[in-house]
């Protein structure tokens, strides 16, 4: 029994090796099938005639013994089994692109391919700097720009879409790998007039009452002013939520909440006053990428570059600690804040 299993798998095995190899030239058709959810366009993206296009997938779907898409309209769809072949196509031409990126940039790294995700306010002034100093370095590197919430930037990392992110806090994940560029103070957020606009500062449970205007779920923001309203002892009335600081502050200054964001910088707006919290949070501002996968020549250089600027930027530290409440599960620090380099703004 036991050396007829062997051969059922061995044959099972030889069977799957083959349908890979029918499948491999034809990968890029799933993948670009799936987006345009038309086998005309898809074949065009490609440069394949259609009628080849169609036996490709014909063919496939016979090995398979299964369709892999039905009409859909005036277009087609993929089928469960297509969706899922197609996922896997996409990740092994993922694969295959970034060997592909590797092999050329160990022929010339200077003039190597960056994808580098980040929080919207962070391509205020963080990011153009960073590229800056960069590029007078390795003026031949170039960039790929992504923005978009914390949740969103992490998980195309995961996806292999962006090479790395710059996020706060820090992700606490096995796949990832991470350093902190430094901590950002945090401020309530109230408009002019505000019962707590003129004070020194202000405790987190005195906001209990307060109404709040928050950044959506997903965005670093919005998951630690959710822990620390908890951590307070109560759960946070949202009135708004937005997907920019900058549209959270407007809200702000037109009286409809109040908010936690850190300073707006070079300038606080004059219809938005920011009190400091007692004792002083701050968040940590992180660079991450994937772990256990060398990066491409290009991606290690800016990564190693940004370590090393954000050494260089750290104010030395003067005056009283305060005391320290962090939880090192949670996205926060509790104390005295180690600015991060000068000019960051981030959502």
């Amino acid at each position: 029994m036991r050396q007829w299993r062997i051969i059922h798998a061995v044959v099972h095995e030889s069977e799957d090796a083959r349908l890979v190899a029918d499948l491999a030239p034809h990968a890029a058709l799933l993948r670009v099938l799936k987006v345009t959810g038309n086998l005309t366009r898809a074949a065009a993206e490609l440069g394949v005639p259609q009628p080849t296009a169609s036996r490709r997938l014909a063919t496939l779907a016979a090995h398979l013994g299964t369709p892999l898409t039905v009409p859909d309209g005036r277009g087609i769809r993929l089928t469960r089994a297509g969706e899922l072949l197609a996922d896997a196509a996409g990740r092994a031409v993922a694969e295959l692109e970034h060997g592909i990126r590797q092999v050329r940039e160990e022929v010339d790294p200077e003039r190597g391919h960056v994808v580098l995700g980040f929080l919207h306010l962070l391509g205020r002034s963080l990011v153009p700097r960073l590229l800056r100093d960069f590029r007078a370095r390795h003026p031949h590197a170039r960039f790929t720009l992504v923005q978009g919430a914390r949740q969103e930037m992490l998980d195309r990392l995961h996806q292999g879409e962006l090479d790395l992110v710059l996020v706060a806090p820090p992700p606490a994940d096995a796949e990832l790998e991470s350093f902190a560029l430094g901590e950002q103070e945090l401020f309530v957020s109230v408009p002019a007039g505000h019962r707590l606009a003129g004070r020194e500062y202000v405790r987190m449970a005195e906001l209990e009452h307060e109404v709040f205007v928050m950044l959506e779920h997903g965005y670093g923001l919005r998951q630690i002013t959710d822990e620390l309203c908890a951590r307070a002892g109560f759960r946070p009335e949202v009135a708004f939520e937005g997907q920019e600081s900058d549209t959270v502050r407007g809200l702000v200054a037109s009286g409809l909440g109040i908010a936690l964001l850190p300073k707006f910088e070079p300038h606080s707006r004059a219809d938005v006053v920011e009190v400091p919290l007692e004792p002083t949070v701050t968040r940590t501002i992180g660079l991450a990428w994937p772990a256990g996968r060398p990066l491409p020549p290009a991606v290690a250089a800016f990564r190693d570059f940004v370590r090393v600027s954000s050494r260089a930027a750290e104010p030395a530290r003067t005056g009283p600690a305060q005391a320290s409440a962090y939880d090192a599960a949670s996205s926060t620090r509790v104390r005295a804040a180690k600015p991060v380099p000068p000019g960051t703004t981030s959502s």
